[in-house]
């Protein structure tokens, strides 16, 4: 089957060997023709509109040993820090400023998450943010429970990230040792039924074959997410020197680049509606423009510069330079003749998605 006739069916949506042929397409004008497809799609549900989020990480405290991420609890060489509620707010407050359009506050998972004090102050800063900010808030807090979730909802809190990484149960287990997969997955199901929006999230370049990726994108489909992220994995510095065993080992760099952007635009194909991110935090600025090529509708991970923060993946990344930013990203927009959405542009874009039909199952197929 060729590509175009592949592409024809993505409205089906796609069954499980479709989505695994358009994954594994290698010819350039095949992968141009599925990016094209991709911005058309974007074109007509939002014109030349990009949103843009902008990215606050208060704590690199973690309680998980997560062989992908640079704080996970056993790096030694992890930049730990805890900013102020001031801090936090004053970060915020610049990203504001900037004219993003929604703020997303990762805290990672501190080892006092579940404690009724954190779930307390965390609510505290999302009812704060919102009132200083006014924009709608992301939460990502990792694994969290019904108790939680319900108070940050109160909050104010309109979404709930939280990413399994990979849909395959095994590599589950050897990217996030001693987690639970269907803890994870049972935490979206009960966001959704408390009324957040929920993005769901894939790694590419972590052992995953086109399978597995075939299956996330059902997986996520099927959830009912109204964003849905794909990205490469970028091992931090210290994992070249590191024993054996304790990262996943790199991937080839442009393998684990040319999936992304190939799952950014089948997402796009085959759940049109929903916001598929452009994230800063893989390449920085200059691997904007593929991403947006590839069919994403958000910018990702702007971070003020000189606040103190860093990135998850990639922790210092054009964040002081200040190339994360809402002017520094204007350049690249405007040469693909896109431009920033206003963050009125973005309550009408989340009217739309929680008017989108709800999860349609409760455990990803076939798996």
């Amino acid at each position: 089957m060729t590509t175009r006739e592949l592409l024809s069916r993505t409205g089906a949506p796609l069954t499980r060997d479709g989505l695994i042929a358009l994954l594994t397409l290698t010819r350039p004008e095949d992968r141009a023709e599925l990016w094209a497809a991709a911005r058309a799609a974007r074109a007509r549900l939002s014109g030349n509109l990009i949103h843009t989020y902008g990215f606050v990480y208060p704590s690199t405290r973690c309680r998980n040993a997560c062989r992908f991420c640079a704080f996970r609890r056993d790096n030694p060489l992890a930049r730990r820090y805890a900013l102020s509620e001031a801090e936090t707010l004053a970060a915020a407050l610049d990203l504001a400023g900037q004219g993003v359009n929604l703020i997303d506050l990762t805290l990672g998972e501190d080892p006092a998450a579940d404690r009724p004090d954190y779930i307390q102050a965390t609510a505290e800063l999302i009812r704060k943010l919102r009132a200083a900010t006014g924009l709608p808030v992301m939460i990502s807090p990792g694994l969290a429970g019904a108790g939680a979730l319900a108070a940050y909802r109160a909050a104010g809190a309109s979404w709930y990230a939280s990413y399994q990484e990979t849909h395959n149960r095994g590599l589950f287990s050897r990217l996030r040792p001693g987690q639970s997969y269907g803890r994870r997955w049972a935490a979206k199901l009960e966001a959704l039924k408390q009324g957040f929006l929920v993005e769901e999230g894939v790694l590419c370049g972590v052992g995953e074959d086109a399978a597995d990726l075939a299956d996330s994108v059902l997986a996520m489909v099927g959830l009912g997410a109204a964003q849905m992220r794909a990205m490469a994995y970028m091992p931090p510095p210290e994992a070249a020197a590191a024993p054996a065993g304790l990262w996943v080992p790199p991937p080839p760099p442009e393998l684990a680049r040319a999936r992304e952007l190939d799952m950014i635009a089948v997402l796009r194909l085959v759940r049109p509606e929903a916001l598929i991110p452009a994230s800063l935090d893989v390449e920085g600025l200059a691997g904007l423009k593929s991403r947006l090529l590839a069919g994403a509708d958000v910018v990702t991970s702007l971070v003020p510069a000189r606040r103190g923060l860093a990135g998850v993946a990639q922790t210092e990344m054009d964040i002081d330079n200040h190339a994360r930013s809402l002017a520094g990203i204007q350049p690249v927009l405007a040469e693909l003749g896109l431009k920033a959405a206003a963050p009125e542009d973005y309550r009408r874009r989340l009217l739309r998605l929680k008017a989108l039909p709800p999860s349609l199952h409760d455990l990803p197929p076939g798996i």
